[in-house]
C-alpha cells in the first residue's frame, strides 16, 4: 500500500486540533466538461445510487453523461458569480474561515479547521493533508449536512475512512453524525424567518423544501425523511405555528422512481388553488445557498407558483455564515471535542485569567479601604 501523509516528522513538533468541514462540492466552472466531470464522481458514489454497479454504470456512461452536463451546466451559469464562482463554494469559504476565526478566539491557535468537498475540489484528501501539515493529532469531521442521511454523511464517513486508510500516523478522530435538533440551529432558523417576516411580511404559509431521495432510501431504514419532519416541528414549535401554518414539502427529484413525497414542484403548482396566495419558502436541508435552493427554489419552483395563481414568493436564504449559525457550530464542535487537550488548555487559561482579574478586584477593594 502506498501511504500519504507528512513523511518528515519531527519530534517535538506541536500537536494540533483539526476541524475537517465538509460540504457536497461544486464543478470547477459552468461548462458541460466540468459539469460532466463533477457529475461523474457524484453519481459513480454507490451511496448515492443504490443499484447494482455494472447496471448503473452502463445507464450513466451510456445515457446520463450524455445528456445532463449540459443543461445541468445552463443551470449552474444562472447562479454562477464572475469574481467568486459557485455560491456554494464561496459561501463554505466563508463559513470555515468565520468557523476557524471564532474557534481560535474561544481555544487558541493549535485548533485548525479545513474545507473538504466530497465532490470536486478542494477534495477531501486534499482537506486532510492540509491539516496534517499543521501536525494535526486529533481531527472532528463536520459534514455541514443538519440531517443524517447515507446519501450525505454516511458518505463523507467513507471518504473520510477511504483517505485514512491510505495514513500511516492516523489521528485520533470524531465524527459529528448530524445537528438537526440542536436548539441554537433551529433558534437560528427561526430568526431568520422572523427576520424575513419583518422585512418583507409575513406570507399565508411556510414552506420548507427538503433535498429528495428515494422513497426505497427510506423503507430501506434512512432516517432522513423523520429528521427532515423533525427539523420542521421543532421549527414550528420555536415559532409558534400551528400544523396549518407550514408545510414540508421534497425537491430535486429525477428518474421514474417514487421519491420522497410530497414533491416540491407539483406542490407549488396546487397551493393557489387551496388558498395559499402568499407564500415564504426556506431549505433547511442546506447549511449554504447552492444551485438547488437559488436556481431550483427561488427560480424554478417560484415560476410554478406565479404561474399557477401565486401572487407573493418570498425565498428565505439559508444560514449561510450568519454570525448566529457560526456561533452554533462553533459551539458544536467544541462540545464534540471534550476532553482533548486543546479544549482543556483554553479552559486552564480562561480560569487562570478569571483568577487574575478577581485577584486585581479585590486588591482595588482592599486599596480602597486601606486609603
Amino acid at each position: 500500500m502506498k501511504y500519504v501523509g507528512q513523511p518528515d516528522y519531527q519530534h517535538g513538533t506541536s500537536e494540533k486540533l483539526g476541524v475537517l468541514v465538509v460540504n457536497l462540492g461544486t464543478p470547477d466552472a459552468p461548462d458541460t466538461k466540468s459539469v460532466r466531470r463533477y457529475l461523474n464522481q457524484f453519481l459513480s458514489d454507490p451511496r448515492i445510487i443504490e443499484l447494482p454497479r455494472l447496471l448503473w454504470m452502463l445507464i450513466l456512461h451510456g445515457v446520463i453523461l450524455r445528456v445532463r452536463p449540459s443543461k445541468s451546466a445552463e443551470a449552474y451559469r444562472e447562479v454562477w458569480d464572475e469574481d467568486t464562482g459557485s455560491p456554494l463554494m464561496s459561501i463554505s469559504i466563508a463559513q470555515a474561515n468565520a468557523l476557524q476565526t471564532s474557534l481560535q478566539a474561544s481555544y487558541g491557535d493549535d485548533v485548525v479547521v479545513a474545507l473538504g468537498m466530497r465532490y470536486g475540489t478542494p477534495s477531501v484528501d486534499q482537506a486532510i493533508s492540509e491539516l496534517e501539515s499543521h501536525n494535526v493529532r486529533r481531527m472532528v469531521v463536520l459534514p455541514m449536512y443538519p440531517q443524517y442521511s447515507g446519501t450525505t454523511v454516511a458518505s463523507v464517513f467513507d471518504e473520510v475512512a477511504a483517505r485514512l486508510q491510505r495514513t500511516r500516523w492516523i489521528p485520533e478522530l470524531r465524527f459529528i453524525n448530524q445537528f438537526c435538533d440542536e436548539p441554537a440551529y433551529i433558534k437560528a432558523l427561526a430568526d431568520s424567518v422572523r427576520e424575513s417576516w419583518d422585512q418583507h411580511g409575513r406570507g399565508d404559509l411556510l414552506v420548507t423544501s427538503y433535498h429528495g431521495i428515494p422513497k426505497r432510501y427510506l423503507l430501506n431504514g434512512d432516517p432522513y425523511h423523520c429528521l427532515c419532519h423533525k427539523t420542521t416541528r421543532l421549527l414550528a414549535n420555536e415559532l409558534g405555528l400551528q400544523e396549518s401554518d407550514y408545510r414540508v414539502v421534497f425537491q430535486s427529484r429525477v428518474g421514474k422512481e417514487e421519491w420522497l413525497r410530497p414533491y416540491c414542484d407539483e406542490t407549488m403548482k396546487t397551493l393557489a388553488a387551496e388558498g395559499f396566495k402568499s407564500i415564504d419558502v426556506m431549505s433547511p436541508a442546506f447549511s449554504a445557498d447552492c444551485l438547488e435552493t437559488l436556481e431550483e427554489i427561488e427560480g424554478e419552483n417560484k415560476e410554478y407558483f406565479m404561474e399557477n395563481g401565486g401572487e407573493r414568493f418570498q425565498y428565505i436564504a439559508c444560514l449561510n455564515d450568519r454570525p448566529d449559525h457560526i456561533e452554533m457550530l462553533t459551539e458544536l464542535v467544541a462540545r464534540h471535542c471534550q476532553g482533548w487537550p486543546e479544549m482543556a488548555a483554553s479552559r486552564d487559561k480562561q480560569a487562570e485569567a478569571e483568577h487574575w482579574a478577581t485577584s486585581k478586584v479585590q486588591a482595588d477593594k482592599l486599596l480602597e479601604v486601606s486609603g
